[in-house]
């Protein structure tokens, strides 16, 4: 049981080290976890029954975990090289997308709850 114990706080470890270094170094994240501060109390508030709830704030974490995913494609393309790749622009760019259609997601789902 000191084993799994250990593995599970050695993730937890690993895990918050991730969030703070994405916090360090991502702008674009630390207006989301900002934004999150705000809506994720306000979803639990506005939304009528727990699926809308969870709908509301899931959505405003989606985001959260596809930044967190862009940024790690970001960083690692960048390790390889700094100098232009289209393969490396084409991943940066779809990271990006990612981030867009989980924005779009929450709002949509947000509208829908809200005035649907």
């Amino acid at each position: 049981m000191g084993l799994l114990r250990r593995r599970i706080f050695s993730a937890f470890i690993y895990s918050a080290k991730g969030l703070k270094a994405c916090y360090q170094h991502e702008e674009a994240f630390r207006v989301e976890v900002f934004l999150a501060a705000i809506l994720l109390p306000l979803g639990l508030w506005l939304g009528g029954t727990a699926v809308e709830k969870v709908l509301m704030t899931g959505s405003v974490i989606l985001v959260l975990v596809v930044e967190l995913l862009n940024s790690a494609v970001e960083a690692t393309v960048d390790r390889i090289g700094m100098e232009h790749a289209e393969l490396s622009g084409r991943a940066k760019d779809q990271g990006s997308a990612a981030v867009l259609l989980a924005m779009l997601n929450l709002v949509i789902v947000w509208l829908l709850i809200l005035f649907g």
